[in-house]
Parts: C-alpha cells; sequence; structure tokens
C-alpha cells in the first residue's frame, strides 16, 4: 500500500519537472518562486554607491539653481566635479546657454575647460549668481569644514562673492560639531611655518586642536608624501585634528584670520543657503 500512494507523488513531480524545462526553453525563467523572491529582495535592498549619491545631489544642485544667462561658482573635489559635469552635459544639449564660470581651482579649471564650459575669474566677474560646491562636514546650524581637497583660499573667496551658496554631500558628512570628523585645513604661507603652527596651537578657541603639516599630495590629507603639500597658491596646509567638536566655529575662524602666517582657514561660516544631502532613503534639502 504505501507503494501505490507513492506513485502518484512521484508522477507529480516528475511533471513539475518536465513543465519547468518546457517554460524554460521558452524563454521562461524556472527558479523556484522562493529563489526569484530572494533574489528581488536582493536588488531592492541594494544601496546607492557614495559616489551615485554624489552625482544625485550634484547634479540636483545644477538642475535646481543654475539658470542660463548666470555667473556661476564652480567647486572643487570629488562631488563638485559631478556638478561641473552636469552643467558641461546641459550646455551641450542647449538646456543651459550664456554661462559663465570661475572655477575654484586648477583642477577644476581643467575640467571644464575639457567640457568646453566658458570661464572667467573674479577680476572679470565680482558678482556670482551661484556657487556651488561640496563640503567635508556639515553642523547643525550649516556650518561647514571645507578644504579636504586644499582650495580652501579660491573656494572661499568665489563662494563669498555668490548670491547663493550651495552644498551638496552625502549623508555621511552631516555631523553634531565640527572639528572631531575631519581635520580642519589652514592655508599658512611657508615662511616660518612651523612658528605659524605653534600660534595656532595656541588659540583660545582652538583649544586641544593638533596642527599637523600636509605632506605630498595637497588634494588629499593623507600623508602620500614626505615634502609639504603645496596649494595652488604656492602655500603650505596645516591639517587641525580635534578630539572635541568646537564650541564656537565663528570665533575660531575669527582667530585664525587674526593670525599673522594664517591666509586662510577651512572654517565657513554663516555663508550656505541650503545643503543638498543624499542618503540611503533620497535626496533632501536643509535650508539656512
Amino acid at each position: 500500500m504505501p507503494r501505490a500512494r507513492a506513485a502518484p507523488a512521484l508522477l507529480l513531480a516528475l511533471g513539475a519537472l518536465l513543465a519547468g524545462s518546457r517554460l524554460a526553453g521558452r524563454g521562461f525563467a524556472a527558479h523556484p518562486a522562493p529563489l526569484r523572491g530572494a533574489r528581488a529582495a536582493g536588488k531592492m535592498a541594494r544601496r546607492a554607491t557614495q559616489d551615485e549619491l554624489k552625482q544625485q545631489v550634484g547634479y540636483k544642485a545644477v538642475d535646481d539653481y543654475v539658470k542660463s544667462g548666470t555667473v556661476i561658482g564652480l567647486g572643487t573635489g570629488s562631488t563638485a566635479a559631478f556638478a561641473v559635469e552636469r552643467v558641461g552635459q546641459l550646455l551641450k544639449d542647449g538646456t543651459l546657454k550664456d554661462i559663465i564660470a570661475i572655477p575654484t581651482s586648477i583642477r577644476t579649471k581643467e575640467q571644464a575647460e575639457k567640457l568646453g564650459i566658458p570661464l572667467a575669474t573674479l577680476d572679470q566677474y565680482s558678482d556670482l549668481d551661484v556657487a556651488i560646491d561640496g563640503a567635508d562636514e556639515v553642523d547643525p546650524n550649516l556650518n561647514l569644514v571645507k578644504g579636504g581637497g586644499g582650495a580652501l583660499f579660491r573656494e572661499k573667496i568665489v563662494e563669498m562673492c555668490a548670491k547663493k551658496f550651495i552644498v551638496i554631500v552625502d549623508e555621511s558628512k552631516m555631523c553634531d560639531g565640527l572639528g572631531p570628523g575631519f581635520p580642519v585645513p589652514v592655508e599658512i604661507v611657508p615662511f616660518c611655518h612651523e612658528h605659524t603652527m605653534r600660534v595656532i596651537a595656541g588659540l583660545p578657541a582652538l583649544k586641544g586642536c593638533k596642527p599637523v603639516l600636509r605632506l605630498g599630495d595637497c588634494s588629499n590629507n593623507k600623508p602620500d608624501g614626505d615634502a609639504p603639500a603645496v596649494t595652488d597658491n604656492g602655500n603650505y596646509i596645516v591639517d587641525l585634528q580635534f578630539t572635541d567638536p568646537i564650541k564656537d566655529p565663528v570665533a575660531a575662524g575669527q582667530q585664525l584670520k587674526d593670525t599673522v602666517g594664517v591666509v586662510e582657514h577651512g572654517l565657513f561660516t554663516g555663508m550656505t543657503t541650503a545643503v543638498i544631502i543624499a542618503g540611503a532613503d533620497g535626496i533632501s534639502v536643509k535650508e539656512a
């Protein structure tokens, strides 16, 4: 009796197998339902890469804030490069016309030239409609740390001239306080640079910081050489490392500016118009 009952079950299993084979031969996948579900879930669970997030905010900033017939500031860095790319695309397809761009570094200038973006300098255009750039850290008040790419002086002088300053970041750059998450870059003159570093370390608003001379390539703050990193302006960069958040970024910035030997610092306070943030749940905008 047990054998008689087993036969129908065996026939059903064989029939299902043959049906699956016929469907597969017609172009249908013969995966079991649980496997199909797992693969679909895997696709849905895929998160955008950091470069994809940077592209999203770079493109959105240009699409939302750059208009034909305007003068714009082009930032420097891996995120800003996507905004430059987008300007080039829209000029090429005719969506944007009569754009004049002010680059904030030699790297950005070279990228823009390759894309056919008309360029000028602040000597020709001191009144910008909008500037778009990334940031290394953004606090709840939209104060920034910038200069990881070594272009902080040119970035600041250009972005201070813009009616709107749009910051583009992925959510990893948002922080509760500036300092611990990313060293604050300070551009200083080479002359007596060790003296200047000691003075900076003693500033009251920067208490507890450790000044570290950037070595090697200026475009990142990782030591990758033995000689001091040199900016586009021929200066050095000191990266200020903190274990605790800077209590008063405005005071810290002012004390740095008052220090002889300091050219510019990477604290961008009170400048931001809006921050476009890309994250796992999509894009959000935070306005000042």
